[in-house]
């Protein structure tokens, strides 16, 4: 099966995780990219990006920029793949953490009649109704439900 991890960038390392079992398993994997362009347009971490983005202002123009292909890039990936994996991990006090973008990606694949997989239950978070209506498969950490 095609498969796009989706997910906060803070769960980068966890998603490389999941690729490698999943991988391992006879799974064709994408996930976000390990490194941007900056903005003299050389290579980063994803993660120092994330760490840039959270401090920048409206006016920094490439920050945004490479958000906005961040996002058609997913879009793509979720489009591609037969299934999503939604790495839900904690973050901000949220058990189960599911992110703007994550949610945007799963109403594309929602809307794409794609099946959605969570790792961890669905949070306790203002939009819950709609994770809910999207019918996520919630998988609580057991990769090899998606292999059956």
């Amino acid at each position: 099966m095609k498969i796009t991890i989706c997910g906060s960038i803070a769960f980068y390392n966890e998603m490389l995780d999941a690729k490698k079992w999943l991988e391992d398993s006879g799974h064709e994997v994408k996930l976000p990219p390990h490194e941007v362009k900056d903005e003299n347009g050389n290579m980063i971490p994803v993660k120092e990006y994330y760490a840039r983005r959270k401090a920048a202002g409206v006016d920094d123009a490439w920050i945004w920029e490479r958000k906005s292909e961040a996002i058609t890039w997913h879009f793509d990936k979720v489009k591609w793949a037969d299934a999503i994996l939604v790495t839900n991990y904690n973050k901000n006090g949220i058990a189960g953490y599911v992110g703007g973008n994550t949610l945007m990606e799963m109403g594309v694949a929602f809307f794409l009649k794609k099946p959605i997989y969570m790792l961890k239950a669905i949070p306790e978070i203002s939009y819950k109704e709609e994770i809910v209506g999207m019918k996520p498969i919630v998988i609580n950490d057991d990769l090899k439900i998606i292999s059956r």
